[in-house]
């Protein structure tokens, strides 16, 4: 149930305060898929649908499986290439220089946020909800979870957010 609303909540538009975006030093492309075209782009409702689905799965450093648990990284990796047939970079801070750079005030369900987590800029990706919510795979210890941007935690260590779209 809980799921449900907040799924409801990720497709409501947002106001939203603003907040620096992501410095485009040394762009890292995104790899499409092969194939016949088969995968199309089922839009960002389906990505935040199945980003949801994985919530309480269990956090394995360097995971990148539903099965053996998922890293940060290896979480959002997992839910765009499942739903959009994109492969990103392996790390966090890759990640960051993908897409284009997002204001926190124009942040749409499916963006992709980053925080300082571990003293270093971009060291940790969630994928944004919509209303403050975002999904992603905290630490060792715990499981997929929304958080809430605006708690105290995680509103200090926010760096940006980024768009990645299929082209």
């Amino acid at each position: 149930m809980r799921v449900t609303a907040l799924l409801g909540a990720a497709l409501a538009a947002s106001a939203l305060a603003l907040a620096p975006a992501i410095a485009d030093e040394r762009a890292v492309p995104v790899t499409e898929l092969p194939g016949d075209g088969a995968r199309e782009l089922k839009g960002m409702e389906k990505l935040v649908s199945d980003a949801l689905a994985l919530v309480g799965i269990r956090y394995r450093r360097g995971g990148e499986s539903a099965e053996s648990g998922f890293d940060c990284s290896g979480f959002v990796g997992y839910v765009f290439r499942e739903t959009m047939g994109l492969v990103l970079p392996r790390t966090s801070r890759e990640i960051s220089r993908t897409g284009e750079a997002v204001e926190r005030n124009e942040l749409e369900p499916g963006d992709l946020v980053f925080f300082n987590t571990m003293r270093q800029a971009f060291s940790h990706v969630g994928i944004y909800l919509g209303n403050d919510q975002f999904v992603h795979a905290p630490r060792s210890g715990r499981a997929i979870r929304v958080e809430d941007m605006s708690s105290r935690y995680w509103a200090r260590r926010y760096n940006g957010a980024r768009r990645i779209e299929k082209r």
